[in-house]
């Protein structure tokens, strides 16, 4: 007689799949409540604490992100202190985010670390960190892709997209990004900025 094995592993089957959907249901509320209800708060404290605690991200002293920024993921974000992100920013932290110290990065800037491979035969994901280092000043509107490094006092222009490294100290502008000029290698400021009610 034969013996069915299956028996024996349908229990400890549907409990991990039990267990994987309560996982799934979980981050996929906890994405809702942060990007719909958290991020309209007009608290810098409040929603600095909700995302430390429980969208694991790493932000240092006096830094700030506005109101209307929205998440992909949990945790893969670090922050250094004295950086500020403005309102309604895209922060797709599924391949990890980097930034440095004072960096100023404007409104509505979208900030990607996955994609989809043109050529997979599966619609195969991919992620690639985005790593912005000191002194970075990124303009409103601009969007940059997987994988790039924004380099120490980089600037990005308002509304470019950036498809590549930009060496330090190098301004970048356009779609793509070029550079069209250098800023000067002799920055030496502290950045605090946080609006009341934003």
């Amino acid at each position: 007689m034969e013996r069915n094995t299956n028996i024996l592993t349908e229990p400890h089957t549907s409990a991990n799949g039990l267990h994987n959907q309560m996982r799934n249901l979980l981050f996929h509320a906890l994405l809702y409540v942060c990007n719909h209800i958290v991020n309209r708060i007009p608290s810098h404290a409040l929603r600095l604490w909700f995302y430390r605690r429980f969208m694991k991200l790493q932000i240092g002293m006096c830094s700030a992100i506005f109101m209307g920024a929205w998440l992909d993921g949990i945790g893969s974000f670090v922050m250094q202190g004295n950086s500020v992100i403005n309102q309604r920013c895209r922060l797709d932290n599924r391949g990890g985010i980097a930034i440095g110290r004072n960096v100023s990065i404007s409104a509505e800037v979208c900030i990607l670390t996955a994609d989809h491979d043109p050529q997979g035969t599966h619609f195969d994901g991919r992620q690639k960190p985005v790593v912005i280092e000191d002194y970075v000043m990124v303009g409103t509107r601009a969007m940059i892709l997987p994988g790039v490094t924004l380099g120490e006092g980089s600037v990005v222009g308002a509304g470019s997209v950036v498809t590549q490294d930009v060496a330090p100290y190098t301004i970048v502008s356009g779609i793509p990004a070029k550079p069209v000029g250098m800023r000067s290698r002799d920055l030496d400021y502290t950045l605090d900025y946080r609006r009341l009610f934003f």
